[in-house]
């Protein structure tokens, strides 16, 4: 498997753990978003989305993080990031949607910079943007998971499941961009529970090669 990465993608993050959790090891080829390397026409020939992640497996491409870590599960199903019961799994998808769809897409690299270049907001109304968006979006998750209360150690009892992948590097990127915390306690209690697994652990920004100097 290769892996195309960039260390501060929140999608590309989400692809590592998946990984780590079913032990599959992989080669990490560093896409610098920053820089640019995504438009160029080596990866456009990958992924014409301009986007990571992107896997390479068994001569297959596959795009988008949570497509990505579906096909994982169904191809390596140990350990199960997906329940077996059809109602465990739509709640755990729910979870997962509600930030890969709701929060993820008005806070991703490209809107933040159409919002500065394009619309010429300054770099204080850009990151009141993003903790508008991100804070808003957390206090949803929260109140979904008071409100079904099925949560344990993680989202869904005590097993490490898709909606746990999905909420590390989101916390990860709320902590970035100094947003607000305090209001989602349950969220917090479950991020803290993922970080103490070698998984999320060795999945994280600043373990990656390509992570840029403090």
């Amino acid at each position: 498997m290769k892996l195309y990465s960039a260390a501060r993608s929140s999608a590309s993050f989400r692809v590592r753990i998946a990984l780590n959790l079913k032990g599959l090891p992989y080669e990490y080829a560093p896409v610098d978003l920053v820089h640019g390397d995504q438009f160029e026409a080596a990866f456009r020939g990958l992924n014409p989305a301009e986007l990571v992640p992107v896997l390479e497996h068994d001569g297959s491409v596959l795009t988008q993080s949570l497509a990505i870590i579906e096909y994982l599960d169904e191809k390596y199903p140990q350990p199960p990031l997906l329940p077996h019961d059809p109602l465990d799994r739509a709640y755990v998808r729910g979870v997962a949607l509600a930030i890969a769809c709701e929060i993820h897409p008005l806070n991703n690299l490209r809107v933040l910079r159409y919002l500065v270049k394009e619309l010429r907001q300054s770099e204080e109304a850009k990151n009141t943007w993003y903790r508008h968006w991100v804070e808003q979006g957390l206090a949803q998750v929260e109140a979904l998971l008071v409100a079904q209360r099925r949560y344990g150690r993680f989202v869904l009892g005590d097993a490490v499941t898709l909606s746990d992948v999905l909420i590390v590097p989101q916390i990860f990127n709320a902590r970035r961009f100094d947003c607000r915390l305090d209001h989602v306690p349950t969220v917090m209690r479950i991020f803290d529970a993922c970080m103490t697994l070698p998984a999320f652990i060795d999945a994280q920004p600043s373990r990656q090669p390509d992570m840029p100097p403090a």
